[in-house]
C-alpha cells in the first residue's frame, strides 16, 4: 500500500490549517503560514526546474537554519529531487561532501561565500550556485529567482522515491551519506508525533541543525503531521532561547542533552521553567538519568529520550511523555509501531530478555548509503538494519542503551560498555562532556579511560571524578584513570568524536 510523501504532508496540513503559523525563525523574528509554505516551496520548485533540476538530481544545501532552508528542501522534494545536506561546520571539507553527493545546484548562506569561492574549481557537478543573501560573484540571488520563477512542472513522486541525503556523524569513522525515502520517513514521523502527543496547539523550538536527519524526524516532519507551529533557531544562546520559549509559549523542545542542560540551568537561575513548556525531546547523545529526573521533578516537564541513526529516518526507540522511575528512567523508551526491534546475538538471533546484544530492526529504514552498495548490503543484511549499537530489552519492551559495538572495551577478557560510566561522571556538576575509551595496555589489552571536559569556570580533579564512579560501581567497574582536557573534539553534528579520541590515545601510547 502506498504511503504519503513529504509534499503530501505539507499540502494536507496547508489545506486543513492554511492560516496557522507553520515556521517561526527566532533569529530574524520571521514567520510563515502553512499556506505560504506550500506556495513558496512551489516557487522554489519552479525556480529549480528552470535551472535544470529534475527527478533524482541532488540539490545541495549548505546553510544556517532558517525559513528559506526548509523552503529549499520542499522545493527540491516537489521535483522528486534529493535534498543533500552539508553542515556549515564542514566548511573546510566542503568539496569532499559536494563531490560525494554531486548536486546540480548548491544553495548557501552569504557567510559561506569564501568557502564556495575557494572550492568552486574542485566542484564540477555544480552547474548553479544560489545565495540566500543576495547575488554574489558567480551565484544567483535566491529572492530574484523566486520572484521570476515559472510554475513548477507536474511530477509523479511516489513514497519509495528518495528525498533526503544527510551524512552520518562520523563518530566511528568517515561520514557516509544516508538516503531516506519519502514513505518510510513519513510513516515513522507519524508514529513519533503520536508517541509525543503533538497537536496543532503545540509550539516547538528546534535549535539543532537542519543538516542533520535528527531535526527532520524530531521537529520538522512530526510537527507538519500535526500542524504544530515549528520553531527554528540558527545560533544558540541559552538565555535568549529561554526568553523566547517563555514569550512565545513554546510547549515542545526537541534538542540534545547539552542544550537541555543549558535550559535547566537558566530555569534554576530564574526559579521557574518557560511557562508553557511541557515536553523536551533529546537525541544525538545519551541522556544522564539525573537530567531526566531534574526535568520531571524540578520543572514538571517530561524529558523524553530518543535513540536513532541517520540510517533510520525515525527512531529505534523513543520514551513516553509520562513520569518514569527507577530503572525505566535510564531507558531510552520502547520501539515505535512502525518498526520491529530485536536485541540479537552475532548470528542475528534474538537473545533472552535482559541480555545484552546488538539492536537490529526491520519495518522501515534508509533507501541506502549514497553510492556505497557494499556498505549498504552489510548494514541491511538479511532484511534487517544492523545498528552496530548494543543494548538490552526488559520484559515491557523498554530498551537500555549500552554503547556502540565498535566502542566496547575488552579489558582482561571482560567486555565493558562506556555508557554507565559516562552517565556516572555526568552527575558531577562541573562535567560538560565525557567519553570513556580504551587505553592500550600490554597486560589488560585495554583499560577504560575517561576523557572529560569541564564547564567554563567550574573545577574538578581526576581523583574526585574517579571517587564518584567508585562510589557507584566500585573500583573494579570504574575507569582506570581520568584525564581532563580543555576542549572535547566534536563531530559536525554535535556528537563527541570518539574516533579522534581513540586515535589520540593510540598516538600517546606509541610515544
Amino acid at each position: 500500500m502506498s504511503f504519503m510523501t513529504f509534499n503530501d504532508m505539507l499540502r494536507r496540513t496547508a489545506w486543513r490549517l492554511p492560516d496557522k503559523t507553520f515556521l517561526h525563525w527566532s533569529d530574524r523574528n520571521r514567520s510563515m503560514t502553512y499556506a505560504q509554505g506550500d506556495q513558496i516551496s512551489d516557487q522554489v520548485a519552479g525556480a529549480l526546474a528552470a535551472l535544470g533540476v529534475g527527478k533524482g538530481d541532488r540539490v545541495g544545501i549548505f546553510a544556517h537554519n532558517g525559513l528559506d532552508y526548509v523552503m529549499a528542501m520542499f522545493g527540491a522534494w516537489k521535483l522528486g529531487a534529493i535534498s543533500a545536506h552539508i553542515s556549515i561546520l564542514q566548511a573546510d571539507n566542503l568539496a569532499y561532501f559536494v563531490n560525494d553527493s554531486e548536486p546540480k545546484v548548491l544553495i548557501y548562506t552569504g557567510d559561506m561565500h569564501p568557502a564556495i569561492e575557494r572550492d568552486r574549481p574542485k566542484m564540477p557537478s555544480v552547474k548553479h550556485y544560489i545565495c540566500y543573501d543576495g547575488a554574489k560573484d558567480g551565484s544567483h540571488d535566491w529572492s530574484a529567482l523566486l520572484a521570476s520563477a515559472p510554475k513548477p512542472p507536474a511530477m509523479n513522486i511516489g513514497d519509495e522515491d528518495p528525498a533526503h541525503l544527510s551524512y552520518t556523524s562520523g563518530t566511528s569513522g568517515k561520514p557516509k551519506g544516508a538516503v531516506l525515502a519519502h514513505g518510510v520517513v513519513a510513516r515513522a514521523t507519524h508514529c513519533i508525533a503520536e508517541r509525543l502527543g503533538l497537536s496543532s496547539a503545540d509550539i516547538s523550538l528546534g535549535p539543532t541543525s537542519l543538516a542533520s536527519s535528527y531535526h527532520l524526524v524530531a521537529n520538522l516532519l512530526p510537527g507538519i503531521h500535526r500542524g504544530v507551529t515549528i520553531g527554528l533557531m540558527s545560533k544558540w544562546n541559552a538565555e535568549t532561547a529561554w526568553e523566547e520559549m517563555d514569550q512565545r509559549g513554546v510547549t515542545s523542545f526537541p534538542s540534545n542533552p547539552l542544550l537541555l542542560t543549558d535550559i535547566l540551568n537558566v530555569s534554576r537561575q530564574k526559579g521557574r521553567k518557560p511557562k508553557a513548556l511541557r515536553i523536551g525531546v533529546s537525541g544525538g547523545a545519551p541522556v544522564p538519568p539525573d537530567l531526566k529526573r531534574a526535568y520531571q521533578d524540578e520543572l514538571g516537564v517530561l524529558l523524553v529520550e530518543s535513540y536513532g541513526q541517520s540510517e533510520l529516518g525515525g527512531f529505534v526507540a523513543l520514551g513516553y511523555p509520562r513520569r518514569e522511575e527507577g530503572d525505566r528512567l535510564a531507558a531510552i523508551g520502547s520501539a515505535l509501531p512502525d518498526k520491529e526491534v530485536w536485541i540479537a546475538d552475532e548470528q542475528g538471533k534474538e537473545v533472552p530478555t535482559g541480555q545484552p546484544g546488538e539492536m537490529i530492526l526491520r519495518g522501515g529504514f534508509m533507501w541506502g548509503y549514497w553510492r556505497l552498495p557494499e556498505k549498504t548490503a552489510e548494514t541491511l543484511r538479511g532484511g534487517w538494519l544492523h545498528t552496530g549499537d548494543m543494548g538490552r530489552m526488559d520484559s515491557e519492551g523498554y530498551i537500555h542503551m549500552l554503547g556502540r559495538w565498535s566502542e566496547r572495551i575488552v579489558s582482561h577478557g571482560k567486555v565493558i560498555f562506556p555508557r554507565p560510566m559516562e552517565e556516572a561522571l555526568y552527575r558531577h556538576p562541573a562535567v560538560r562532556y565525557v567519553a570513556v575509551i580504551g587505553k592500550p595496555d600490554s597486560k589488560a589489552g585495554a583499560l577504560p579511560k575517561a576523557v572529560v571536559a569541564l564547564y567554563e569556570g567550574k573545577s574538578a580533579t581526576p581523583d574526585e571524578l574517579l571517587k564518584l564512579c567508585h562510589a557507584q560501581f566500585g573500583a573494579e567497574n570504574s575507569p582506570a584513570l581520568v584525564e581532563i582536557i580543555p576542549e572535547m573534539p566534536m563531530t559536525p553534528t554535535g556528537k563527541i568524536a570518539k574516533a579522534d579520541l581513540q586515535r589520540r590515545e593510540r598516538e600517546l601510547a606509541a610515544g
